[in-house]
């Protein structure tokens, strides 16, 4: 087998703060394949925006990466100069950060913000530009004729879609996406993500699409990784994770929103809240809050576990040895 396009070991990132260190991003192992479609879900403050500004080398202090590497095409990107990563930003991944919408210049044209990001990274004609960000454009049902635009002559869809074009000027191989439809309606949201899965089998790039919306992704991504407390709690096939979810707070998260199809069932949440990371609970983070708690779970600290074609950080599914109890089918 190849090797995976992006490789992630034991990633640990801290920020110092006033109280003391924080660990938001704890342990994190992940793969992403050519051309996968990968995607991290989780509530809000477990993680994960942390972890793709880790990954594509955009923390900034008191933020700082402790533990782990970050294999990209084999190189890894953590002992990288920021000389460097910007050689390999937009040209080999790119990144579309939260609020895309809002990050363009507001005194330049998407002609001129296109024309930067391409001179930034090589040597281009004035019609290579041109004709590169006409392509673009196009891609993303855009018409050209607003390349001649200003950001507020757009609707937030359009700045949403120009930002996904602009990651794609220099054709890289991976585009990491941090929750680039929060900020749009349901309508907008399904019509963007349908032109991010269609973008992406048409091109061949690999996505690392972070969302807290588990049925955002759910006929998208092909591996689906569930984040709480900065750890990663399960991890697998999007459908297996989704049909059969092995941790308990997979589940909460399925059953925290309605299905359309099947009876009309009552939503249930998940009971508290998040832990504080400065003092995370002893054993399973997820235990103070977890139906299924027993004994062990408040000393002993999981793994992620065999479950199925799954990996599941809860004692359910760990060896006997590990304190599991006999699970019944």
């Amino acid at each position: 087998m190849s090797e995976p396009l992006l490789s992630v070991r034991d990633l640990g990132v801290v920020y110092e703060t006033g109280r003391g260190p924080v660990t938001a991003v704890d342990g994190v192992e992940l793969t992403v394949a050519e051309g996968e479609f990968a995607a991290v879900v989780g509530e809000s403050g477990c993680g994960k925006s942390t972890l793709l500004f880790a990954l594509a080398g955009l923390l900034n202090p008191p933020a700082r990466i402790t533990t782990g590497t970050v294999h990209f095409r084999g190189t890894d990107l953590v002992t990288l100069t920021e000389r460097e990563l910007n050689a390999l930003r937009w040209r080999d991944y790119s990144v579309v950060l939260q609020s895309a919408m809002n990050a363009l210049n507001p005194v330049a044209t998407l002609a001129m913000q296109f024309r930067d990001a391409m001179a930034a990274h090589g040597t281009y004609t004035k019609d290579e530009i041109h004709g590169r960000s006409v392509e673009v454009l196009r891609l993303v049902g855009i018409d050209p004729v607003h390349l001649r635009s200003y950001p507020h002559q757009l609707s937030g869809g359009m700045r949403q879609r120009s930002m996904i074009a602009m990651a794609l000027l220099l054709t890289p191989d991976l585009v990491i996406m941090d929750e680039p439809t929060s900020a749009l309606d349901v309508v907008a949201q399904r019509s963007l993500m349908v032109q991010i899965k269609e973008l992406q089998q048409l091109l061949g790039f690999a996505v690392l699409f972070v969302t807290h919306d588990m049925s955002l992704v759910s006929h998208f991504s092909d591996q689906l990784l569930v984040m709480y407390a900065g750890q990663i709690v399960e991890q697998g096939p999007t459908r297996t994770v989704f049909d059969h979810p092995s941790h308990p707070y997979s589940r909460g998260l399925l059953e925290a929103f309605p299905s359309v199809r099947g009876p009309r069932v009552p939503l249930r949440g998940i009971p508290g809240s998040p832990p504080d990371l400065a003092q995370p609970p002893p054993g399973c983070r997820f235990h103070p809050r977890c139906p299924l708690a027993y004994e062990p779970c408040d000393t002993v600290q999981p793994q992620l576990y065999a479950a199925g074609a799954a990996r599941s950080r809860c004692l359910l599914h760990a060896p006997v040895d590990v304190a599991a109890p006999e699970v019944t089918s």
